[in-house]
């Protein structure tokens, strides 16, 4: 008779469940690595003259804004109305809105946003404006904020973006000349 212990094999409990979770979480781990929150651009296009308007108390310039926007990241964001401030030699002139909208992930956008300028401010400001369009050359500076919220997986992330645009422009014909833009995600984890 043998008396020795009989060599036995380690068996493994393997299931479906602990391999569906594992590979959802290494589809988790690689979205979250190659979905690094990157910063959207912005382009101004073109600038269009709507209308001008004329009273005894005010003057009016309507303008459409076609901005290039681009979401290079990997989720669909979804963003609320908004309003763009412009500035003429640090002073406030005008506004133009952004209306609330979405974009669907790695993508790109023209943007056609109407605003409004104050000609009684540009007037606080006519020496330098007939040096500008002597020049042919006019610097605008602008401003927008745009928070919304951007869809990863199963959860929502609030963000916000800040934008700061220098904008040259011929004043005669309002074709953009040169432009800087410069953009600022800030992406908050908690909901």
């Amino acid at each position: 008779m043998d008396l020795a212990p009989k060599p036995t094999a380690n068996k493994v409990n393997w299931s479906w469940t602990s391999a569906l979770i594992g590979a959802a979480s290494a589809t988790a781990a690689a979205a979250l690595i190659s979905g690094k929150p990157k910063d959207p651009t912005f382009h101004l296009i073109s600038i269009k003259l709507t209308s001008f308007k004329i009273n005894l108390s005010n003057i009016n310039a309507d303008l459409t804004l076609t901005v290039h926007v681009s979401n290079p990241n990997i989720t669909p964001i979804h963003y609320s109305s908004t309003t763009m401030s412009i500035f003429y030699d640090g002073s406030f002139l005008g506004e133009a809105h952004v209306k609330a909208g979405s974009q669907p992930p790695r993508s790109c956008r023209v943007l056609e946003l109407p605003a409004r300028l104050d000609g009684i401010e540009l007037a606080h400001h006519a020496g330098k404006f007939f040096a500008d369009v002597a020049k042919r050359e006019m610097a605008l500076d602008a401003k927008v904020e745009i928070s919304g919220t951007a869809k990863m997986l199963w959860w929502e992330h609030r963000f916000k973006v800040h934008v700061e645009c220098h904008v040259t422009v011929d004043p005669v014909v309002l074709d953009v000349i040169d432009q800087e833009n410069e953009s600022q995600l800030e992406l908050f984890l908690a909901s």
